[in-house]
């Protein structure tokens, strides 16, 4: 395999993996308020609620982080894939610029 179609494919691969993150990082914290929404209402134990509180404040935390290394690695994918334009009908390029361009519509 051609040295850049592994690095296309990597690269891909990075930027797939991030995404995932991403999103699952957003659901948990979504999950997460839910939880306590309903602790609150049944009145739970004040404590259990603080340490729902502090497990939302890192899942929020990691949503800025993920999105940063996303663009971060979308900027490298659309870079890789503009220097290697010549393998632009090579399997692995055009699954690259797919997945590139539905991570950016959902980012």
């Amino acid at each position: 395999m051609d040295a850049s179609l592994k690095k296309i494919r990597i690269q891909t691969g990075v930027v797939k993996r991030i995404q995932k993150e991403k999103v699952m990082y957003e659901k948990e914290t979504d999950d997460i308020r839910v939880e306590i929404e309903n602790m609150t209402k049944i009145d739970k134990d004040n404590y259990d609620i603080k340490k729902k509180k502090e497990l939302l404040q890192e899942s929020e935390m990691m949503v800025p982080d993920c999105e940063k290394r996303l663009s971060n690695a979308i900027e490298l994918l659309k870079n890789l894939l503009e220097v290697n334009k010549q393998l632009h009908e090579e399997e692995l390029y055009v699954k690259a610029k797919t997945i590139l361009a539905e991570v950016e519509s959902c980012a």
